[in-house]
């Protein structure tokens, strides 16, 4: 008999897949199927009492990637709604760290939403000049929504609920910034849900080396991904950089050169804008370096 079930883990060839009664089961991926990801949809048929095996996967929404060896997409997730971009004033992220992960969400058509979580300790934290985390207001400004967070005390983490019900969302940041900690919070349930897990990846009752679905009270689901030092963004075009700072969307078609990569090229409408003070002048200082790095 076949079921649909949805994909919870994918480690090697098998993962840990939840029918649509709740129950989960072990799961086999072969080889002339693929190799299912974190969040996708698949059908499955019973390989004995315990197990199955995934014999199709359903087409995706979308995929959460990052960059791989060589500058490669390198899929981490499927079918998601949203991404939990988490900073902490320890460890301080690098000054473009943000803006690669707005540049990759926004290319993916996924919604961002910016987490400082551990705020407690941002009055006391010796930011560098160039921290993202001193332009806080100024990504809300933009029309980012920004929830501020603390495991160890107010504001807690009550407002991450209502934005994340009946939603699929992804957490992801540097490691260190207090993702476990948001997951133990957000989850009572946690060692119930990761019993399962452990006996499909042998790493015991909790993991961050690998990706994972949890369900959560709310509703919708929380997946885990693991910490990175810095988040490396794939081969991009100018194009696909510059439609990642949303303020440049406005100006975009006004450029005297419909292939203008604003890069100091005559008749640029987004240096003119800068210039005018339309758009933040280390914005556009950040998708300058990117795309230098872009090549």
């Amino acid at each position: 008999m076949r079921q649909d079930a949805l994909v919870l883990v994918s480690y090697g060839g098998r993962g840990l897949v939840q029918l649509a009664d709740g129950e989960r089961h072990e799961c086999k991926f072969m080889r002339s199927v693929g190799r299912p990801l974190c969040g996708d949809r698949v059908t499955v048929e019973w390989a004995d009492a315990e197990s199955t095996v995934a014999t199709t996967i359903a087409p995706r929404r979308n995929e959460f990637v990052r960059a791989g060896p060589r500058g490669r997409k390198q899929p981490i997730a499927a079918n998601l709604d949203q991404v939990l971009i988490v900073l902490a004033p320890e460890p301080e992220p690098s000054r473009d760290l943000v803006e690669r992960y707005l540049v990759a969400v926004h290319s993916l058509g996924l919604r961002p939403l910016l987490v400082l979580n551990k705020c407690e300790r941002l009055a006391a934290a010796g930011l560098a000049d160039y921290s993202p985390l001193h332009r806080i207001d100024q990504y809300r400004e933009l029309g980012y929504t920004v929830v501020e967070t603390s495991c160890k005390g107010p504001p807690g983490i009550a407002a991450l609920p209502a934005l994340l019900a009946e939603q699929v969302s992804i957490l992801v940041g540097q490691s260190g910034v207090g993702k476990s900690s948001l997951v133990n919070a957000l989850l009572p349930d946690l060692a119930l849900q990761t019993g399962d897990l452990s006996r499909v990846t042998g790493k015991g009752t909790h993991t961050t080396t690998t990706t994972v679905m949890y369900s959560l009270p709310c509703g919708g689901q929380l997946i885990d991904s693991p910490g990175v030092w810095e988040y490396g963004l794939w081969a991009m075009t100018p194009p696909e950089l510059a439609e990642g700072f949303v303020e440049f969307r406005a100006f975009n078609a006004r450029c005297r050169f419909n292939d203008c990569r604003h890069a100091g090229e005559p008749g640029c409408a987004i240096r003119s804008a800068v210039d005018g003070g339309k758009i933040r002048a280390w914005r556009y200082d950040s998708y300058r370096r990117l795309l230098d790095q872009a090549g």
